[in-house]
Formats: structure tokens, C-alpha cells, sequence
């Protein structure tokens, strides 16, 4: 999850998206001035903050709502990432001090979380002791889950980007995209092309047996079995399931195979391809996004996978590349909305702060990777599009939908 893209050159004019569920005001490109219908225009009269006590570590912003920023900045095997997304979160604080008709209402204080889910409680704890009225982050699903019970015992929301459904709970929400959410885009794409025979192949990890439990779901919601569901240990054991798969695929008993794991699909492409099949759909993850060796792997082209609309990562590339010296790690959206989304007026400004029935709105929000929506439970429902490998590459076949 933690993979960088490559990105396409960027068109002159590219508009930045903002939240537009909630968002406040307007903002002008040239002689246009593009408003938001949601909330009351602003006041022209400046507003007097209360001012904030002194937080230890970086803080940016100014308003006067407090919002802790937890990121594995220490962690060897993720501060790349966390710093690509603490970089994305300065940007959209810099978004909104850029826009006079958006209302600057919260100052981000930026926390080590750690490599460790001790060390996450830690930081939150401390988040909380400086007054912080909502967290967002970490990354890794033991330390939201641990974020997690510090928050709810405080009554403060908790915004983390884990991708593992176990780690939601009402008041700790998932800002990052799902398993539920993937097959079910996947699944009804599927559908409309007249697939009915799924079957899925999924790694014996944690991961693994979240995406069965989604696939399994999925499949039952729309009145139908799985045709078989397969569980390996390693890559190596791909040619095993294929094998063992082949009398249901040359029937055509079998003509959907979900392989969500991108250290194994190379392997069951390959598998697939030496076997002969026709007719196959071999359909991947989110994470296929973030794997730039399986738009080159023998046996996938053709093969379809969800993924977040990809105009977000590439309206920020420029201004990230420009300011920090690297493209953007795909992340960097998720905390650049995540900023957004807690400046958000009728969220940060209301009492109380952060309310449930106000994240949990059915009409969701709009953010730099699209609509997305919380739900009670906290898991969280991404509007995904569905890319196609081919040609060395990933292009869009179906725009992004819930």
C-alpha cells in the first residue's frame, strides 16, 4: 500500500478538488468564482481566534480547532510513505490558507506514531493532553486499532488510513479503500459483462482472509455461490491452484478469478498464461494500482482491477514535485483530504466537534481521490474506477462510481 505511480503530464488549468460535501465558501480561478452551495458564505469581517497553546513537534495551520496528524515517521519500513503524506497534508493546509473564501478553522500538530502499537496509544494520548479534538492516522491497522481505544475513551474521533476492515468501530473511521469496496465495484463490473462464474484466490495472511471474507460477501449479495475459493501460502503454489482449477476454467464452470494480492499475481498470470486459458477475467485490487511490475507481468493483460480516480494524484504532482523534490506517494491524497475533510466548517466548527451523524452523512464527501462516505460501523465506501492492464500499462475502462 505503500508504492508510488508514475504520473502523466499534467494539463495546464487542472482544477484542485476540495471537499465539496461540507466545504465553505468559494474560491476564483481568473474572472470565474466557483461557490459552494452547502454552507453560508463567509463573513467579510476577520474572525478572532483563541489562541493555542504550544504543541511539542510540527504544527501547521492556525486556526483554533486542534488536530492531531499520528504518522509513522520512525518506522524504517514506512516513513517514506508517512513523510510523503505529512508532505500532503502541508499542501492542503497551504490549499486552504491560498483561499480567502475558506475559513482557516484547525491547526494540524504532526506526531511520530512509532513502529509500534504502544507507541501509537502514546502519541495520542499526548495528542490529547494538548487538546486535540479529532486524530487522523496512523497508517498500520494495530496502531489505529490502539489510537482507536485511546480516542473513544476520550470521546475524540479517530480518522485513520489502515486498509484492514477489523481495525473500523464506531468512531474510528477508515479513510482508505477497502476490500468490501473493491470486490463490490469489481463484482458488479463483472456482472454487466455477463460474468458469472466467480471463483478467487487468496493468500493465507490477515489480508488474505479479509478480501475472501469480502469476496464471499459480495458474491452472496447478489443471490450467487462462489465457484471455488482457493487459499495459498506462497506465489509458488500458483501453478498448484491453477492446475487445480482447470477442469472448472475449460468448462467455463469458472470465468472470473479474483487474485487481489499483488505478490502472487505475477505468479498466477504466468500460471494462467503457460495453461492456455481463454475467456478468463483475472481480476485484481487497489494495490494492482501501486505495482508497476504487473502492467509488464506474461498473462495479465486484460486483467481489470479497481482503483481510486487517479486525476487526484496527478492535480497535486506538480506542486509536490515543485516543493519537496519527489512525485507524491499515491498516500499523499488520503491526508490531504483527511486536512480537508477536519477543516471542514460544519464538522470542526459544530457542537460537538466531529459529531457521528455529521461524518456519517449518506451523501459522503468529495475528496482529492473522489467521493468516499463513512459508515456507522466506521469502515468507509470509495467511489472507484476500473482499470484494464494492456500495453505496458493501466488505462481506464469505467469511471469511478460507489
Amino acid at each position: 500500500m505503500a508504492g508510488t505511480i508514475g504520473l502523466r503530464a499534467i494539463a495546464a488549468g487542472v482544477l484542485a478538488m476540495v471537499l465539496g460535501a461540507c466545504s465553505t465558501g468559494g474560491f476564483a480561478i481568473g474572472d470565474r468564482v466557483l461557490t459552494f452551495p452547502w454552507d453560508a458564505p463567509q463573513e467579510s469581517a476577520p474572525v478572532t481566534q483563541a489562541a493555542l497553546p504550544a504543541a511539542p513537534g510540527n504544527t501547521f495551520g492556525q486556526g483554533s480547532v486542534r488536530v492531531a496528524l499520528l504518522l509513522p515517521l520512525s518506522d524504517p519500513a514506512l516513513a517514506g510513505t508517512a513523510t510523503g503524506m505529512a508532505n500532503g497534508a502541508r499542501l492542503a493546509m497551504s490549499f486552504i490558507e491560498a483561499n480567502p473564501n475558506i475559513a482557516e478553522n484547525i491547526t494540524i500538530s504532526l506526531r511520530d506514531s512509532g513502529a509500534s502499537a504502544a507507541s501509537a496509544s502514546q502519541a495520542a494520548t499526548a495528542a490529547l493532553q494538548d487538546g486535540a479534538s479529532l486524530i487522523l492516522g496512523p497508517l498500520r491497522a494495530d496502531q489505529v486499532m490502539a489510537v482507536g481505544s485511546v480516542g473513544r475513551a476520550a470521546g475524540v474521533p479517530v480518522i485513520g488510513f489502515a486498509n484492514t476492515p477489523s481495525a473500523a468501530a464506531p468512531g474510528v473511521y477508515l479513510l482508505s479503500v477497502l476490500p468490501e469496496a473493491e470486490v463490490k465495484r469489481s463484482l458488479n463490473y463483472a456482472l454487466g459483462k455477463g460474468s458469472r462464474g466467480f471463483a478467487g484466490a487468496f493468500p493465507a495472511t490477515e489480508a488474505g482472509a479479509a478480501q475472501e471474507k469480502a469476496f464471499r460477501q459480495a458474491v452472496a449479495a447478489i443471490g450467487l455461490s462462489p465457484a471455488a475459493v482457493y487459499t495459498y501460502g506462497s506465489a509458488a503454489e500458483a501453478q498448484g491452484v491453477v492446475q487445480q482449477a482447470m477442469p472448472m476454467l475449460k468448462t467455463g464452470y469458472i470465468d472470473t478469478l479474483f487474485v487481489p494480492d499483488t505478490t502472487a499475481a505475477s505468479a498466477f498470470g504466468a500460471a494462467l498464461q503457460q495453461a492456455g486459458t481463454t475467456g478468463l477475467l483475472v481480476v485484481g485490487s487497489a494495490d494492482w494500482d501501486t505495482d508497476g511490475r504487473l502492467a509488464q507481468a506474461p498473462g495479465l493483460a486484460g486483467a481489470i482491477y479497481p482503483a481510486v480516480d487517479p486525476r487526484g494524484l496527478m492535480a497535486i504532482g506538480a506542486e509536490y514535485q515543485a516543493r519537496f523534490g519527489s512525485p507524491p506517494p499515491q498516500l499523499a491524497t488520503l491526508a490531504y483530504t483527511a486536512v480537508i475533510l477536519a477543516n471542514v466548517k460544519t464538522l470542526s466548527m459544530s457542537t460537538p466537534r466531529y459529531a457521528p451523524a455529521a461524518l456519517t452523512a449518506v451523501s459522503g464527501f468529495n475528496g482529492r481521490d473522489g467521493v468516499f462516505r463513512f459508515l456507522a460501523n466506521g469502515q468507509g465506501e470509495y467511489a472507484l474506477a476500473i482499470k484494464q492492464v494492456g500495453n505496458g500499462g493501466a488505462a481506464v475502462l469505467e469511471g469511478a462510481k460507489l
